[in-house]
């Protein structure tokens, strides 16, 4: 069963058992790695996650693009279907609001102290820093906001 090198009239030097000792130790060292990965449920774990999580970056992609066309699309069949009298004057409406604000705002800011002035733009550096926070205190507050809304209809 055995290779005998002495039957094929040939003999094994200690350079050659060497050789095939160090390959030997190589492919048990790359099969002992490959049993590793295929153990080690952590990696295998982060990388379906990174799969997962690049798949759904896609998928939201895809329909972020596909809501901006469809909404393009409505968008414009809503104005051919509009009568262009009421085009024009939703337009001049538009123009009307435009002005008014601008006005408005013009006024606001020449009444309004300066240390006003000073501590809203402080109170908007600080939001703008802090948006996280921010955020989380919003969600929070909505969420208090529902239950009490669900509460009072129960009632």
């Amino acid at each position: 069963m055995t290779d005998n090198p002495q039957e094929h009239g040939s003999t094994t030097t200690p350079e050659e058992l060497r050789e095939q000792a160090e390959a030997t130790r190589e492919q048990l060292g790359r099969t002992v790695e490959a049993l590793a990965g295929k153990v080690d449920v952590r990696t295998q774990l982060r990388e379906r996650t990174a799969a997962a999580r690049s798949q759904a970056q896609d998928t939201a992609a895809q329909a972020k693009v596909t809501v901006r066309e469809k909404t393009a699309r409505l968008g414009r069949l809503a104005q051919e279907k509009l009568p262009e009298p009421v085009v024009e004057k939703a337009a001049r409406t538009r123009e009307q609001i435009t002005r008014a604000a601008a006005t408005a705002t013009g006024r606001l800011q020449e009444k309004t102290p300066e240390a006003v002035h000073e501590k809203a733009a402080a109170v908007t550096e600080t939001a703008r820093r802090r948006r996280g926070p921010l955020a989380a205190l919003a969600v929070v507050a909505l969420v208090v906001l529902v239950g009490r809304r669900r509460r009072s209809r129960r009632r």
